[in-house]
């Protein structure tokens, strides 16, 4: 049986997939008569409080369409890309069985690999209240453990345990390290055993990515990260700082863009140094955004002006 397609559009921060996500949906919305419903792959925009740090859409936007996994978490609540590309599934499904069609839209890779590819699943011998328990428990020890011995000591950890996922590990951050220990020690096996467990996809992903040159990506960066400023950016990391939340103790705010307004919130960095640094940890992680989606050869790159004259190219081959 030929399986649905959804139009799956990726690309770096900052190149513009909101705005043209929702150009997308008016035009198939026109084309087929359906609503149209976008799911938003982005591990930031799902939480509370940090719109403007997180860039999520305008309430313009949201309000044209229905989104998925936007300000639908509170900022001490755990979640990952295993369990999005769960629900994420589930929620293509229902979307599709609902007669609307849906759209796939964002930046974070491995949120965009769980759902479309099935990162890894697997049956854990808990109810989803007893798993979430368990994972703050040993979240909390690799916090612990991270702060007394560094992350040299965890990834030798995970050496140990799970070689194959630490020698796969191109890019060590803390995240990926305690991610891939998290889950050893949730389920007593290793990442690498999960991945190989076949999950089923119901929908075929259409995928395109946005493709700027370099240049003009760096100057739409800088430019939004003035312009997120302008808009309060400050003030929202400091009403956060004020209920007691900080980068440090919470992983939801332990990102680009949240970690240097509470640097120079709690005075260790100038304004400028801030405002510097945001520009510039941001094209850094652009950068690693595309390294991860050049990887795939399935990701149809299409120039950001092409898209700009004609929204019906990134909509091909989803209406047939």
């Amino acid at each position: 049986m030929t399986k649905p397609k959804v139009l799956t559009i990726v690309g770096p921060t900052a190149s513009g997939k909101t705005e043209i996500s929702i150009r997308a949906a008016e035009e198939i919305k026109l084309k087929s008569c359906k609503d149209v419903e976008i799911i938003s792959a982005d591990s930031r925009q799902v939480y509370k409080y940090i719109p403007i740090a997180s860039a999520q859409p305008s309430k313009e936007q949201l309000k044209k369409f229905k989104h998925h996994f936007i300000a639908s978490l509170e900022l001490d609540e755990e979640f990952n890309a295993g369990e999005f590309g769960k629900k994420g599934r589930a929620l293509v499904a229902r979307i599709f069985e609902n007669g609307k069609i849906p759209i796939i839209v964002g930046g974070s890779g491995l949120y965009i690999s769980s759902l479309i590819y099935g990162l890894f699943d697997y049956d854990e011998p808990y109810s989803e209240h007893e798993l979430k328990q368990k994972q703050k428990i040993i979240r909390k020890k690799l916090y612990d453990e991270l702060e007394n011995k560094g992350l040299a000591k965890l990834f030798s950890e995970l050496k140990k345990a799970d070689p194959q996922t630490a020698d796969n590990m191109t890019h060590i951050t803390e995240r990926r390290v305690m991610r891939a220990l998290e889950v050893y020690y949730a389920t007593g096996l290793p990442v690498s055993f999960h991945r190989r467990k076949k999950v089923d996809i119901g929908f075929e992903a259409v995928q395109i990515g946005i493709d700027l040159n370099r240049g003009e990506l760096y100057k739409r960066i800088n430019n939004r990260v003035d312009s997120m400023i302008e808009k309060g950016l400050i003030g929202e990391v400091k009403k956060l700082k004020t209920k007691g939340f900080h980068y440090t103790k919470y992983n939801s705010l332990n990102t680009v863009g949240i970690k240097e307004v509470f640097d120079y919130l709690d005075g260790l960095i100038s304004y400028e140094r801030m405002a510097e640094l945001i520009k510039q940890n941001t094209r850094r992680f652009a950068k690693r955004q595309l390294t991860w989606f050049r990887r795939y050869k399935d990701i149809k790159w299409v120039s950001y002006d092409s898209i700009d004259l004609d929204t019906n190219t990134i909509i091909e081959g989803v209406m047939k």
